[in-house]
């Protein structure tokens, strides 16, 4: 089962992602950032202090389909945190090339960790980065633009998807069924009611 979560920066994605691996025995995380300065030093210390001991851990910046394969192989649940910092790396060591290149390998890496995993409880965490102004640099849009097409391909292929708001998560995938409401009479009862 494939279960996709995504939010904002500081939105409770990592923590809920956390709670669903919480009681399960063999849970391996998969941690994607690089240790490049302080402030990083000092994130990944905080996640690594809020991970269970009896967790293990695959710390790989880049080769997504490798490291979710090792990890499904001895574990019940792979959680991958997260999918931003790895396409932030993995477009880093392949910057040389065009951007229609980098999309298609990213794409095709993506596909191979959904495949190398999709056996097992696998749990990939991203942000949404399309909800805020458009970056005033080229660099800056075309990594928002992929990233937005990484996570739609990571939700089209998951079982279950959640948004993160303000450290609540809200189911999107698959949708419960919703009433039918008359909004041209202003059924404003129904509406609330939801």
């Amino acid at each position: 089962m494939v279960s996709f979560i995504v939010g904002g920066a500081r939105s409770g994605k990592s923590r809920f992602a956390q709670q669903i691996c919480s009681g399960q025995s063999f849970v391996t995380y998969l941690a994607t950032a690089l240790m490049d300065d302080e402030e990083m030093r000092a994130r990944i210390e905080r996640h690594r202090a809020d991970r269970p001991v009896s967790w293990k851990t695959i710390e790989e910046p880049v080769r997504l389909a490798h490291a979710v394969g090792r990890a499904a192989a001895d574990s019940d649940f792979v959680l991958v945190d997260c999918l931003t910092l790895w396409l932030n790396n993995f477009c880093s060591i392949h910057r040389a090339l065009s951007c229609a290149q980098v999309e298609r390998l990213a794409k095709s890496e993506l596909d191979a960790a959904i495949a190398a995993g999709r056996h097992k409880n696998l749990i990939f965490v991203s942000n949404e980065v399309g909800s805020s102004i458009v970056p005033e640099n080229p660099i800056a849009r075309l990594f928002r633009d992929l990233q937005g097409l990484i996570n739609q391909r990571t939700a089209a292929a998951a079982d279950e998807v959640f948004l993160t708001v303000a450290g609540i998560p809200l189911r999107i995938k698959p949708q419960a069924p919703s009433p039918e409401l008359n909004f041209v009479s202003g059924d404003l009862e129904a509406v609330r009611a939801l």
